[in-house]
């Protein structure tokens, strides 16, 4: 299973960041915790508008099944919903031990947005 965290470093004891479209970075995982690719997503914290929906069609371009994030606003869910990844919010801590509640299925996932719209 391919499964994106947003974070605000590239490694895997990087502080799970709380913004989705607009986090740092996008990490990457194999079912192993293993770094897969890190995303530099400074062109998304900077936009406008609609950097959930730009992040989340790059999820879905890279087949990633899952997002752990912090928090995830209606349009960047519906964008995820509709490529079917599943959704995770309300995570803190490390992307580690993220990773770690998510296989000790100490996890809700989520099935609405939990914070509103930016724009």
């Amino acid at each position: 299973m391919r499964i994106a965290i947003s974070a605000t470093g590239k490694e895997i004891d990087s502080q799970v960041d709380p913004r989705f479209g607009r986090a740092q970075y996008i990490l990457i995982v194999d079912q192993d915790d293993s770094i897969v690719e890190a995303i530099d997503n400074s062109q998304n914290v900077n936009a406008r508008g609609g950097a959930g929906i730009q992040t989340a069609k790059m999820l879905a371009d890279r087949k990633v099944e899952l997002l752990i994030s912090g928090h995830c606003g209606p349009n960047a869910f519906t964008t995820l919903k509709a490529a079917g990844i599943k959704v995770v919010t309300e995570q803190s801590g490390t992307v580690k031990e993220a990773l770690a509640r998510l296989k000790g299925s100490e996890v809700t996932f989520a099935d609405q947005p939990d914070v509103e719209g930016h724009w």
